[in-house]
């Protein structure tokens, strides 16, 4: 149970003698103080009973104010619907929260817990979200749209350019945006937001659902910073009629068996970059459209008697699966480097100190992005007119599976947590009552 009590700061007294008066909030080692804007002088305080004894002039007025604080304290802690409440969120919650906060500064600091949890993918896109506000409140709309545009580029230009000599960091970019103070929480209304989705629309040429993602951690920073009491929830520009964030379902197109045909029978130079591009991509339908991250990750000791064993490192789900004929004979053509490849299939991470889970994160996605150029030449080669790409292998397998499954088999393979997630993506694939229906009135 927290400790709340009124307290003499003797750290911080005046030159006159006087001494600040506090509220000193404790839990679980862990204190906090609030600021009365009180002075006394040490003589005229009884810390016995937290109150200011007869000798001073205003002693009624002052221990009515301070048994009102007091009182407050204790309502906002036993009153809290959040058990798990601090004592800095109390000391929020009694300071008023008025919607002053920098945004950027508790956005880095989320950013930077990712970052430390080693979730380095979401540290750094949330980042980038944070690059792409500052450029929003940066726009001059009486400026030429090519201008702005080109400015944006050459800034992210010289950012990656920099981070690919070391001398930017993205330390460099929280500590930044950790120091910002050029926009509160409640600069973030309605009006902010619909111009934000403008701005990246019409100057960073996103897609809808790149700007719906920026949406949904807005709405979670907003939510975090009323939970903290950083923020009152009348600012908050998400609630009743205000912005509504709705994702759309876009068509998922996966191959079909013809195509994964097409692939397999291809016939390309080993040892080559296009040819490990082939190789994982194929791994990745073979094992139920295992995520390109992972197959690029995986290690000899993940296959015992006849069967994979991994951990998703999106979700950390564990998953064991029978090896396929077909994957076997992919597998074969590393087992003679295996020696060389500080333990991975593939030889992309060869050079990589494993336990360096930054450096493991950026040469994998520097593989996964030079495995999508290179199946841009596969597509054109097997005669695919569909966007070949790593994730599409996942939509190649449900797609082929169709409804032959059982959507708790396919709940399995994919790993998601909820079934109503995989009858919802395998919608994407499952035509033929609605072909059905379509012949029934058209070839009537």
């Amino acid at each position: 149970m927290a400790s709340i009590k009124i307290v003499l700061r003797k750290n911080m007294i005046r030159k006159d003698g006087s001494i600040p008066l506090a509220l000193r909030i404790s839990e679980n080692y862990k204190t906090n103080y609030k600021w009365l804007g009180q002075y006394v002088f040490e003589k005229d305080w009884d810390k016995v009973i937290g109150k200011v004894k007869s000798s001073h002039p205003n002693h009624h007025k002052l221990n009515n104010f301070l048994r009102k604080k007091l009182t407050e304290a204790n309502d906002v802690y036993f009153d809290s619907k959040d058990e798990s409440i601090t004592p800095k969120q109390v000391k929020l919650k009694l300071k008023g929260p008025d919607g002053s906060k920098s945004f950027f500064a508790l956005a880095a600091e989320r950013a930077m817990s990712k970052y430390d949890r080693g979730i380095f993918s979401v540290a750094k896109s949330e980042l980038s979200i944070l690059y792409n506000i500052e450029e929003f409140l940066k726009l001059k709309s009486s400026s030429p749209k090519n201008e702005v545009i080109e400015a944006i580029k050459k800034r992210r230009r010289d950012r990656v350019g920099r981070a690919k000599k070391a001398q930017f960091t993205f330390l460099d970019g929280i500590n930044h945006f950790k120091k910002s103070n050029t926009l509160k929480f409640r600069d973030i209304d309605q009006t902010f937001i619909e111009r934000y989705k403008t701005f990246c629309s019409t100057y960073l040429n996103q897609k809808s659902r790149t700007i719906t993602n920026q949406l949904i951690f807005i709405r979670t920073l907003f939510n975090i910073a009323i939970k903290d009491g950083v923020v009152d929830i009348k600012y908050y520009p998400f609630a009743g009629d205000k912005e509504k964030i709705r994702i759309g379902s876009g068509n998922k197109i996966g191959l079909n068996s013809k195509e994964i045909e097409r692939i397999e029978k291809m016939d390309l130079p080993p040892g080559t970059t296009i040819w490990h591009a082939h190789n994982a991509w194929l791994i990745s339908f073979y094992f139920a459209g295992m995520r390109i991250s992972d197959v690029v990750q995986l290690k000899w000791s993940d296959f015992k008697d006849g069967r994979l064993f991994y951990v998703m490192n999106k979700n950390k789900k564990p998953l064991s699966l029978k090896i396929p004929d077909k994957a076997y004979k992919i597998l074969n053509n590393y087992k003679k480097d295996s020696a060389n490849c500080n333990g991975y299939v593939f030889p992309f991470l060869q050079e990589v100190d494993s336990q360096n889970k930054e450096e493991v994160f950026v040469k994998t996605r520097n593989a996964s992005k030079l495995f999508n150029i290179y199946l841009k030449r596969i597509a054109k080669q097997c005669d695919i007119n569909k966007n070949l790409s790593n994730h599409i292998a996942r939509h190649s397998f449900g797609n082929i599976a169709g409804d032959r499954i059982h959507p708790l088999m396919l709940q399995k393979l994919y790993r998601h947590s909820d079934l109503k997630t995989t009858l919802n993506y395998q919608a994407n694939f499952i035509h033929r009552d609605a072909d059905e229906a379509l012949d029934n009135v058209v070839n009537f």
